[in-house]
This record gives structure tokens, C-alpha cells and sequence, in this order.
């Protein structure tokens, strides 16, 4: 019973977060009735799996709820900003009830109030002025707690408890298999909306609840299992191949023909490897659209609690990235387009003085760009003024002034980045302790990726991700220094140059060369390592880090590989990623550049003197 409970929990979820989300489209469209036909399945399927579980409180709330949505199909009410209102806190409390159950807790019945709300207006009264008020007022009950709870009980030394944040608006079921909304959780039930209601007789699956964990089983096409089958087959039979030519060897055939069918063998078993690498990296492939189809109801409750008029659109929702990425990307994704509602729109009175729509967007997107993976959060609110962003970051102490004037436009607008920073001059609910983004960018490039600002005065802001497409497989750009090999990801690597000493200059006693009429500041990799060399070193890597550009002067470089990083056990020297075999069977040490340079001193021009 625990497995089907969990089993329950997984796809309920999801299938509520599928409500959800058709919801907020439904409140733009009400005359949709084959979307309204859509919601009433899937709250008809939630209603028959908690049935066969015994859950009596879901399932009294789900059937009053179930019934609301047959009058509005039947067209025998109209929607209205009240009804979505009770319907919405209905699907919150739903949720709420998963969240008991995961913990283990019997949930508690639905609140008197929130029934007697359903039933007036199941039967057509007029909703009490004190339960009609504003959906804002709703939502902020919700939204604010959850954001209140995130804010005020954090460990100490840590953020916000983002992930309590998430959950109580939406949960992230981490993959859950695709399923008709008129397929019930472990038995047929009756697809007949007019089908009796009675709750199943069965064992309580609430009697002992098991604690829901983090799911870690996957679904898979059955045609990429195939294609892994028969590249393993292929596998075999290359290496039968070389077992064969060994024996020649052995037996001293050393002539062209067998050097020949050796060389030919190993380009074959290249191949085979190659693609079974490919094969098994798509079986860790999901849609990330089961990710972004959470936040429209997350947007819509926010930006009613306050005041504003945002719509989220979604784009690129059948681009894949890997499972274990996309449970990753929860919280990131959460700070992002809360920021953009919070901070990025503005009040719909001054969009319409600044001749802009009352209702504003935001576009959250997902693209496959070569071997990375692209998401974009973009507003067409107010956009951030560098000037701001600097002088907020002065005033709350983060830079010295000196550092404020030498940080051009691009460079200010990473200010947000650091911990500590907010534009808001008073603490909110929902913003203001200089929480979040800092913690957006440290959960980015724990996966490898970096994330961008562009951003104009007046037109918006767009926040861009970069991350590869798997966390399994690592490119990489293995580059040399006193005879050693060091590998560094090749998403940073732009361009690699030759370096000559009369190109070095010194600008504020630091070495920096220009690059096509940019400069850039020059650190060797030796004293980003603290290994000193005698050898001048020989080329420089252009490199971009989520907040700076510079040029790492290396002796000499080897060229790209896709390697699999083996993390260090027991220990973890601060900037190195982990490790990697490289084909002669030596260890190369896979670098992280952000705290090397932060460790590292900044070196003068005349330590690449020739």
C-alpha cells in the first residue's frame, strides 16, 4: 500500500499541476470548453485515485470541486473572478493534503469555510463579500506564508528555504510517466462523469504513510532502450574483433594487413563507443516542459498578491535536458521569474503612463543551442539602470567606490549576483533581505552553466542560462602547464590566441592585452595554481566567467575531449572540479576557474616579459 500511496502522490501531482496550470489559461479563455472538459477529467482522476486510498477528506473536497466544474461544462454557471477564486483555493488545499501525505501525516479535513464557499456557489447563491474578495487577497494568503516561511527560518549560514517555498505553490514531481486523465491509479475505474461517487472499500493507505523522497527512477521510450541494445550488441562484436587481431599479435603477425585491420578495428569500436555514449545520455533526456508547466499558476498567485496584471508564456517545452538537471533547475527557475514579477514588471498604472499594455509578459524559454541548452527568462518591465545597481551596491557595502567606477555597464548589472544585494529599500514578504539571486547563480554553476544579463532602461530584462546537456559528460579543453595536463570546461573556452610579450601591457600595474578593442586582463594558469614556471607561457585561452572575461595564459594546449568527471573522495581542493583519465592513462585534474581567480593575486605585466 505504501508503493501505491507513493505511486499516487507521484502522479496525482502531476496531474494537479496540469490543472493548475490549464486553470490560469482557462481564466483567459472561459469559453473553452474543451479545456474546462480537459480539467474536469483530471480532477475527476485525482478524486477516483484518492478514493481507492481511503483518503475521505480529498475526497470530499475533490467531489465538491468535481461537481463545480460539471456546472460550469454544462454551462449552467458562468466563470467569474469568484468562482476561480474558490477553485483555486480548492486545488491549493488538494495540494496542501499531498504535501501532509508525503510527510507521513493523515491530512485534515478542508477547512468549513472553504466547503460552504463551494457549495453557495455550486447552487447559485451569491458568495459572501468577505469570501469574494479580490482573487489577490487569495493568493497573497498563500503566496505571502510560503514566502514568509522561505524567508524567516533559514539555517543559519544559509538562504531561504526555497524549496518549502516552491512546494506549498507547486511541486516539482521529478519524472513522472505519462498518463491519461481518465486512467486511474492502479485500477479501471468508470470514465463516466455521472458514475457514482462511493468511495472503495480497501485497506487504509493511510494507516502508516511512507515519507516521500526524491524520485529517482526514470521513464524511457522503449525505442532508445532498443537503439542501447543493439549499440551493446555492436560493442561485442568489436570487441571480438580485437580479441582475434590480439591473438595475431601475440603470435607475432606483425605484416601491413594486420596493422591495417587492428587500425580499422579500433575506428570501429570508436565509433560503437561513441555512439552508445550518445544513446545513453538520451535515456537520461526529459522534456524540461514538465518543469516549466509549474510556475504559470506561481506567477498568476504572485503577481495578483501584488496588484500586478503578468502573464507567463512558455516556449521550447519539448526541449530535453538531463533528469537530473531539470530537478536541479527547480529553485533557480522559482527566483527568476519570482524576480521578474516582483521586481522586473511594473504596477499596471505606470505601464499604461509609460504607454505601455496594463498586462505584461514574461516569456520563460528553453532552446538546444549546438551542445547546450539555453533558457531565457525575459519581462518587458521597467529593466535595470546600471547607475542603480551601483549605487545600491555602495550603499549597502558591498564595493568601495573605486570598484563601482571601474565596472562597465555589463558588469554592473552582475551586481544583483552578490549576496546581500537588493534594490528594495524596505523588507517584504516576497523581497528585499538580498536573498535569491545569489543563490541562483551558485546552483547554475554547480551544473556546469552560466547565466547572463542583458537588460534595457525601459524596454525589460532578459536573464539567459546556459547549461550543457548532460552533467555525465563534460567537454572540455585540456591545456598544459609545466608539463602537466589540466583540463577546463569548454562552455568558457571563446577563442584561443597565441601570446606575445610585446602585446602584454600594463594598465593599473596588471597585465592585460587587447582583444579586437577589448581589454582584458591576462592570468596564467601557474598563478591561478600557485606553480610557479620558468616557461613563458605560450598561448592564451579566452575565458568567460559569469561575471568577467580574461585571458588565462597557458604554456600549451593538447585540444578538446568529452570526459566523464570522477569526483575526489575524501578531499576537494578549492578549485578543482574533480578528475578525469586522459587516453595514456594519466590523471588530469578538472579546474574550477571561478575560485581560482578569486584565491589567486593579480599579476603584473612583467611577469610575461620575455
Amino acid at each position: 500500500m505504501d508503493e501505491m500511496l507513493q505511486d499516487f502522490l507521484t502522479e496525482a501531482s502531476e496531474l494537479l499541476s496540469d490543472v493548475d496550470n490549464k486553470l490560469v489559461d482557462l481564466e483567459k479563455r472561459p469559453g473553452d470548453g474543451g479545456l474546462l472538459n480537459d480539467i474536469f477529467r483530471g480532477f475527476h482522476t485525482i478524486k477516483g485515485g484518492a478514493g481507492f486510498l481511503n483518503l475521505t477528506a480529498m475526497v470530499d473536497l475533490c467531489h465538491l470541486t468535481e461537481n463545480l466544474f460539471d456546472k460550469l461544462r454544462r454551462n449552467e454557471l458562468t466563470l467569474n473572478a469568484s468562482i476561480m477564486d474558490a477553485i483555486l483555493e480548492a486545488t491549493g488545499v488538494v495540494r496542501t493534503m499531498f504535501d501532509e501525505l508525503g510527510r507521513g501525516s493523515q491530512p485534515p479535513p478542508a477547512s468549513s469555510a472553504l466547503l460552504a464557499r463551494l457549495r453557495a456557489v455550486i447552487s447559485g447563491e451569491t458568495v459572501p463579500a468577505a469570501a469574494a474578495a479580490p482573487a489577490a487577497a487569495t493568493a497573497a494568503t498563500t503566496v505571502k506564508a510560503a514566502v514568509q516561511a522561505a524567508v524567516t527560518a533559514p539555517a543559519v549560514g544559509e538562504g531561504p528555504d526555497w524549496h518549502a517555498f516552491y512546494n506549498s505553490i507547486t511541486s516539482v514531481p521529478a519524472s513522472q510517466p505519462e498518463r491519461s486523465a481518465d486512467k486511474p491509479f492502479g485500477r479501471r475505474a468508470s470514465d463516466d462523469p455521472a458514475a457514482p461517487d462511493e468511495v472503495p472499500t480497501g485497506r487504509r493507505a493511510t494507516d502508516r504513510v511512507a515519507v516521500a523522497q526524491r524520485e529517482t527512477t526514470i521513464r524511457i521510450d522503449t525505442s532508445r532502450l532498443d537503439q542501447v541494445l543493439n549499440l551493446s550488441g555492436e560493442l561485442g562484436l568489436a570487441k571480438n574483433r580485437l580479441t582475434c587481431l590480439r591473438q595475431d599479435l601475440l603470435a607475432g603477425r606483425t605484416t601491413p594487413d594486420a596493422l591495417r585491420d587492428i587500425d580499422e578495428a579500433v575506428n570501429q569500436l570508436d565509433l560503437v563507443v561513441g555512439d552508445l555514449q550518445r544513446a545513453v545520455m538520451k535515456t537520461r533526456m526529459q522534456p524540461i516542459g514538465r518543469l516549466f508547466q509549474k510556475y504559470p499558476r506561481m506567477a498568476r498567485d504572485l503577481s495578483r498578491s501584488l496588484g500586478k496584471q503578468v502573464e507567463l508564456e512558455l516556449e521550447g517545452e519539448d526541449t530535453e535536458l538531463d533528469r537530473a538537471m531539470i530537478d536541479d533547475l527547480g529553485d533557480p527557475l522559482i527566483h527568476l521569474v519570482r524576480n521578474a514579477v516582483d521586481h522586473g514588471v511594473e504596477m499596471p498604472a505606470d505601464r499604461v503612463a509609460a504607454g505601455k499594455p496594463a498586462l505584461s509578459t514574461v516569456r520563460l524559454s528553453a532552446r538546444q543551442e549546438g551542445d547546450h541548452v539555453t533558457i531565457e527568462i525575459r519581462d518587458d518591465g521597467r529593466g535595470m539602470n546600471p547607475e542603480v545597481l551601483r549605487r545600491k551596491a555602495m550603499e549597502k557595502g558591498l564595493i568601495d567606490a573605486d570598484a563601482a567606477n571601474r565596472l562597465d555597464g555589463n558588469q554592473s548589472l552582475h551586481l544583483v549576483f552578490l549576496p546581500g544585494f537588493s534594490t528594495k529599500d524596505a523588507v517584504s514578504n516576497i523581497s528585499g533581505r538580498g536573498v535569491g539571486m545569489d543563490v541562483v547563480k551558485t546552483a547554475i554553476e554547480k551544473l556546469n552553466g552560466r547565466i547572463d544579463i542583458e537588460s534595457e532602461i525601459g524596454v525589460g530584462t532578459i536573464f539567459r542560462i546556459q547549461l550543457p546537456l548532460t552533467l555525465a559528460i563534460l567537454p572540455v579543453l585540456v591545456v598544459r602547464h609545466a608539463g602537466q595536463p589540466f583540463a577546463v570546461p569548454l562552455g568558457m573556452v571563446h577563442e584561443i590566441i597565441t601570446l606575445e610579450s610585446q602585446s602584454i601591457q600594463r594598465v593599473g600595474g596588471a597585465a592585460t592585452i587587447v582583444v579586437r578593442d577589448n581589454v582584458l586582463s591576462v592570468r596564467s594558469l601557474g598563478s591561478l595554481l600557485g606553480w610557479p614556471s620558468n616557461v613563458k607561457p605560450k598561448y592564451g585561452c579566452l575565458m568567460q566567467t559569469s561575471t568577467s572575461a580574461f585571458v588565462l595564459a597557458v604554456d600549451d594546449y593538447v585540444g578538446r575531449e568529452d570526459v566523464v568527471i570522477k569526483p575526489l573522495t575524501d578531499i576537494k581542493p578549492e578549485g578543482v572540479a574533480g578528475a578525469t583519465l586522459a587516453g595514456d592513462g594519466s590523471v588530469v585534474l578538472v579546474l574550477d576557474i571561478d575560485p581560482l581567480l578569486r584565491a589567486a593575486p593579480v599579476e603584473p605585466a612583467e611577469a610575461f616579459a620575455a
